[in-house]
């Protein structure tokens, strides 16, 4: 039986009690097994079978794979467990509160993306095993935020996990079936540090990375002019030129500088491809320059998404909701499902744009909505699957 509405904002307040933030700084970075422990317990309470999977290497962090009733196919509603970190002095309540307040209810995690967690395990009380022809699977995942290590491990195991797929990310409620990419890459030129008044004395690397700039920046050109999406709001890739440091002293000619960049490509542009041509471009350009050139990925990167328009899933978040899946700039973990053999559209509530913020909320008038919309996927391919 679902949860009284008393009960459920109970559980969303357990949860964001629970900290559980990822980063790439490892003095923010948390476990996540406390919120999946909680999950588990809620989930084999409510008839789920419920396995728990440390990801290699770092037994404080997990994936959680609940399923209700069994067979081929099914669905699966997926949600991240952790949050990023936050600046507490910024906050007006408390992040790790869950404080009813304006019609909303605010904490770390409330739209992105815990609170959906606890809506998926609500819907879902609403049926039995016996009631399912098709299975209904809850995932959650670890460290989307930081490393997306947790769906990493679920691609690098091969799992099948169901057929339709839905991630609760903050959408305002309205189906997304296609994302850019995500590519960040730091690139190294070492040169010779030498006085400043000869400049034969050293070869200078701040001057070479003013030449992979201009490269940079005319290979942005290009793409721009090679891949465009009109369903996207910046309907082409973008290279953003991010964080540059070299040197350590005016009157030394600079040894050593670094950039960052932040490339998000289009469906259609793998970043395998996107690697290979940025490394290939740029090691011409340095081929008699004296620099040494490296080039070092700030993490794995995130494949664009697109799940095609025909897809069951997506045209049953249509017809639910009323609205036309769109396209949107930030990255999910849907690629990694969508190779696991899924179809996944990108599904919750609340706005993406209050998310990363002091103050994080959801409102309250979302939730009924939500899980109207949730009950109907697990009636339509769970329960009466075409």
């Amino acid at each position: 039986m679902p949860t009284s509405p008393a009960r459920l904002l109970e559980r969303i307040r357990r949860l964001i009690a629970t900290p559980s933030v990822s980063s790439v700084s490892p003095q923010f970075d948390q476990s996540n097994r406390p919120v999946i422990d909680l999950l588990a317990d809620w989930l084999e309470s409510a008839g789920f079978v419920v396995r728990i999977e440390p990801l290699p290497e770092r037994p404080d962090k997990a994936n959680l794979i609940a399923t209700l009733g069994s067979g081929p196919g099914g669905l699966v509603l997926a949600g991240h467990t952790d949050t990023v970190p936050f600046d507490a002095g910024r906050w007006r309540f408390d992040p790790f509160g869950g404080i009813e307040a304006d019609e909303r209810i605010y904490g770390l995690g409330t739209a992105d993306m815990k609170a959906f967690l606890a809506l998926a395990l609500d819907a879902a009380q609403e049926f039995q095993a016996s009631d399912l022809r098709q299975p209904l699977i809850i995932l959650a995942t670890a460290d989307e935020e930081s490393s997306m290590a947790g769906a990493r491990a679920l691609a690098a195991a091969k799992q099948p996990l169901g057929r339709h797929a839905l991630i609760g990310e903050p959408t305002g409620l309205k189906p997304v079936r296609m994302h850019k990419g995500i590519l960040m890459e730091a690139i190294r030129l070492e040169g010779r540090s030498g006085h400043s008044s000869n400049p034969a004395l050293g070869v200078n690397a701040l001057e070479g990375m003013h030449q992979v700039m201009g490269e940079l920046l005319r290979w942005r050109t290009e793409l721009q002019a090679r891949y465009r999406n009109p369903l996207f709001a910046v309907e082409t890739p973008t290279l953003n030129l991010g964080h540059i440091h070299g040197g350590d002293n005016p009157n030394r000619i600079c040894a050593d500088c670094e950039l960052h960049i932040d490339l998000r490509p289009l469906p259609g542009m793998p970043l395998s491809s996107l690697r290979e041509e940025l490394h290939g471009r740029l090691a011409r350009l340095m081929a008699d320059s004296g620099l040494i050139l490296n080039f070092l990925p700030l993490f794995a990167g995130i494949e664009a998404m697109e799940t095609p328009a025909t897809a069951a899933i997506v045209q049953a978040t249509e017809q639910l909701t009323g609205a036309q899946a769109r396209a949107v700039s930030f990255g999910t973990e849907g690629p990694y499902l969508n190779a696991l053999g899924m179809e996944t559209v990108i599904l919750g509530p609340g706005s993406v744009e209050c998310a990363h913020q002091p103050d994080e909320f959801l409102p309250l008038a979302t939730i009924p909505p939500t899980l109207d919309l949730l009950r109907g996927l697990i009636g339509r391919f769970c329960v009466q699957p075409a």
